[in-house]
């Protein structure tokens, strides 16, 4: 291939990290809105407040991703708590908006003092990466599965985007997932499944809430908030780094999602922190080619969020006009690399085998004890399994 040739593959990686970037956001808002809005319904807001809180969380995610991100030059991708929000629609109902707000100030709160102390640090950094492997592949296998599940659902579909996929993985490798979501609204457009009558592009008004604290509200929401948050996204999200290759100065990154939510809360943010699966399209082959250059596909999620705050309910609209059956296919597709990748490191090591299984599968399930997702649960029951092996090692 001549340097001409080079040159002008390099000026087309441009789309990569932009798809990348925009397909974890698809994925992001169609996955989980719907919880947050159910939690802004159950702290009793208006809709602009509703509104407000999508506007709060969409602009702390763009701003810190895309801080994060050019400032470590690694993929680092945040989001609201989904935990968080889940644990929100049962909380919240007979909580006074403004207490509410006030327990979303102190969570931020304490997510930054546990930042700044650097103990979260000390502790992610113990972590054998074949366990954080593990934990990655179980945390995306459902994405794998629901392939399949997306077949069931609308067959032409979802094959066809599998054809487009495995084609382009043959023929264009570094822009298969661009062209397979092209494709996939393509056939989208053609079968009639692209309904946008009810879409009315509208900026979004931030609506500020003065807090109020209470005992009440703190124990009740903030503590089970900053646990559900610590333990179900943000010990994932360092592990899903760490699986693909990245080493992060976690104490800084910890103290901004602190920060950016304790800004956002009285407009209704109430919990930043690092994303785990939509992190993983990102910090993956399909965000750059070059493990250097993944940054710019977390640069590109960050700038579609910001988009996504300033017009709120209208872009929640926008993401509902597209079929369910397109958002799971392409969020299986591309995430199919990375958990062979992560499979491949959990199980290299044999020592580690045993122990790695054992998380993958808890990741897998899906359970959760105590409001806190299988993701933490399949770290603790690997790296138990670890140390209880390790103890029966005979010394030499």
């Amino acid at each position: 291939m001549s340097v001409g040739d080079e040159g002008l593959l390099k000026q087309g990686l441009w789309i990569v990290p932009i798809s990348a970037g925009f397909v974890a956001v698809l994925v992001g808002f169609s996955s989980s809105v719907a919880i947050v809005l159910q939690a802004a319904q159950a702290a009793g807001t208006t809709p602009a407040q509703a509104a407000s809180w999508i506007f709060a969380l969409s602009i702390a995610m763009g701003v810190s991703s895309m801080g994060l991100s050019w400032w470590s030059k690694m993929p680092v991708l945040t989001a609201w708590s989904t935990p968080g929000a889940a644990l929100l629609a049962t909380s919240l109902p007979g909580v006074p908006l403004a207490e509410a707000i006030g327990a979303f100030i102190v969570c931020g709160v304490m997510i930054t003092a546990i930042g700044l102390s650097g103990a979260f640090e000390a502790w992610v950094g113990r972590l054998p990466i074949g366990i954080a492997a593990a934990m990655l592949a179980g945390v995306l296998l459902r994405f794998g599965i629901d392939i399949a599940v997306g077949a069931k659902l609308d067959p032409w579909l979802v094959i066809g985007m599998a054809l487009a996929f495995f084609l382009g993985k043959r023929w264009l490798p570094r822009y298969t997932v661009p062209l397979t979501l092209v494709v996939g609204l393509g056939l989208a457009a053609a079968f009639g499944q692209l309904d946008f009558s009810r879409l009315q592009w509208a900026l979004t008004v931030p609506q500020w809430v003065s807090p109020q604290f209470s005992w009440s509200a703190v124990v009740g929401i903030a503590v089970p908030l900053f646990v559900v948050t610590m333990a179900s996204q943000n010990l994932p999200g360092l592990a899903v780094l760490r699986a693909s290759g990245y080493e992060p100065r976690v104490s800084p990154i910890i103290t901004t999602t602190g920060v950016v939510t304790i800004l956002g809360a009285p407009f209704g943010g109430f919990a930043i922190n690092l994303a785990a699966i939509t992190a993983a399209l990102c910090a993956s082959s399909e965000g750059h080619p070059d493990p250097a250059q993944r940054y710019k596909a977390s640069l590109a999620a960050g700038a579609f969020y910001l988009v996504a705050g300033l017009f709120g309910a209208s872009v929640v609209a926008l993401f509902a006009a597209v079929p369910k059956a397109l958002v799971m296919a392409i969020a299986g597709l591309a995430l199919l690399g990375t958990i062979a990748n992560a499979l491949d490191t959990a199980l290299k090591q044999v020592e580690q085998r045993d122990a790695a299984l054992v998380c993958f599968l808890v990741s897998a399930s899906g359970v959760s004890f105590f409001g806190v997702g299988a993701a933490f649960w399949g770290l603790l029951a690997g790296l138990l399994v670890l140390g209880l092996l390790k103890r029966q090692t005979p010394s030499r």
